[in-house]
């Protein structure tokens, strides 16, 4: 026994067609036929055997068309057909059955008492299982042709979108004839070279300035130098000159002291002399003398007495006056010699005074000077770590694009191959649709 079962189901068109026969060499085959959705619609049933040539037809028809058996005893029909036959909702034939026709007139009934007997009718026991794995297949095929134009729907729309994407790309990055992304990334780089060569030139500047600030601060300190040394000569020869300043000093004193003792032994010595004067007074008038007096012989005591002590008196004047000039000009040396001292001492004191200050000046002037090496310092690293960073950061950023352009292409290229397989896919589903059509339309042909 050999059997076929070929199955179709339409969900697009307005028709639908299923069959299924057994064909044997002295069997029955039998056909069906069911509509699906159309406004028209064909369903058979039919069982033949070769052997004997018989067939009985059944149809249902869903718009008054009738069914008609080739060589068969009977047909049966909605609106009814054949050389005879009943016509209305339902009719009955026997003969051949053809469909109801304007007859021309009346012609004799010719019965085939063979068709009169029984026929053996042999039902298939797995036609009901060949049914249901028909209806499955049917579904499973009508399931994968829906998910294939849905996936063909969803892939157009995608394409659309990446079609609009491709072009506002194209757009953004080459808005003129013959500029690619070389020429975009070639520009970016020039920048960058420019801000390189510009951070090179502002570094050389601030070289530059920080050679001459250190030679100004060399100069300060050149200055400051000379200038500490100047001022441990000024307090070197400070010190010589208070040490001049306190002996002199202390030689004042000894000779005041010494003049203090001199008048004291003046005075005493003037005590004395008094005291002594006073004695010979006393004497002299206490005593009686008795002179004998030699009349050729003048002396006047009294007159040399007053002369020797004129004469003592001469000398202690003079004395006097010479220890007081001596010591007058000694002092009036020594004041000179302290008043000298004194304008050199106030001279020293407003010389320290003036370097004190110019050296705390100094001192500041370096501390900022410092401080402007510091800061130019710290700027300079700070802008080649900008620029380090700069470049650092538009090498990424190159290699960031030339990542995402190359991942662009990427994606374009299965978005390709993705599209030219939904293509052949497309076309191949176009063509079974076609060969389906065809088939369809060969079917309700017959």
């Amino acid at each position: 026994m050999s059997r076929q079962a070929p199955t179709v189901r339409s969900v697009l068109g307005r028709r639908g067609f299923s069959s299924a026969s057994e064909i044997c060499g002295r069997s029955f085959a039998a056909s069906s036929c069911q509509p699906r959705c159309g406004a028209g619609s064909y369903s058979s049933r039919s069982v033949c055997n070769l052997g004997g040539s018989r067939r009985i037809s059944y149809g249902n028809g869903g718009c008054g068309s009738g069914c008609f058996a080739d060589l068969g005893l009977a047909g049966y029909g909605n609106v009814g057909g054949g050389r005879l036959g009943l016509c209305g909702p339902r009719g009955f034939s026997l003969g051949r059955g053809y469909p109801e026709r304007k007859a021309d007139g009346i012609q004799g009934i010719c019965i085939d008492e063979r068709l009169l007997k029984p026929l053996c009718v042999g039902v298939d026991p797995l036609e009901h299982e060949i049914r249901c794995q028909e209806k499955e297949q049917i579904k499973s095929l009508n399931t994968q042709f829906a998910c294939f134009i849905d996936k063909v729907r969803f892939l157009e729309q995608q394409n659309k979108v990446l079609e609009t994407k491709w072009g506002l790309l194209q757009q953004y990055v080459l808005p003129k004839k013959g500029k690619n992304l070389e020429l975009y990334f070639e520009n970016y780089i020039c920048d960058l070279r420019k801000r390189l060569d510009c951070l090179l030139c502002e570094k050389q500047k601030l070289g530059s300035e920080e050679c001459a600030t250190s030679q100004l601060v060399e100069e300060f300190k050149c200055k400051y130098e000379e200038e500490i040394n100047r001022r441990t000569t000024v307090e070197n020869e400070f010190v010589a000159l208070k040490k001049d300043a306190d002996c002199i000093f202390l030689n004042k004193e000894e000779l005041e002291v010494k003049v203090d003792l001199l008048r004291r032994q003046l005075e005493l010595l003037k005590c004395v002399f008094e005291e002594e004067r006073a004695q010979v007074d006393r004497q002299l008038c206490d005593t009686s003398v008795i002179v004998k007096m030699d009349n050729n012989r003048d002396l006047d005591m009294e007159s040399i007495i007053k002369n020797v002590e004129c004469w003592y008196q001469e000398i202690a004047q003079k004395s006097k006056e010479e220890v007081d000039a001596f010591y007058q000009t000694r002092f009036q040396e020594l004041q000179d010699k302290r008043g000298k001292y004194c304008d050199d001492l106030q001279s020293n004191k407003c010389e320290i005074s003036e370097l004190t200050r110019m050296i705390q000046k100094l001192q500041c002037e370096l501390e900022s000077v410092k401080k402007q090496v510091s800061c130019l310092q710290s700027s300079i690293c700070d802008v080649e770590q900008r620029g380090d960073c700069a470049l650092k950061d538009a090498r990424e950023k190159h290699i960031e694009l030339q990542n995402a352009l190359q991942k662009a292409k990427d994606e374009l290229a299965c978005m390709l191959r993705d599209y030219q397989e939904l293509l052949n896919v497309k076309l191949a589903l176009d063509i079974e649709i076609a060969t389906y059509k065809t088939l369809l339309e060969g079917e309700e042909s017959r």
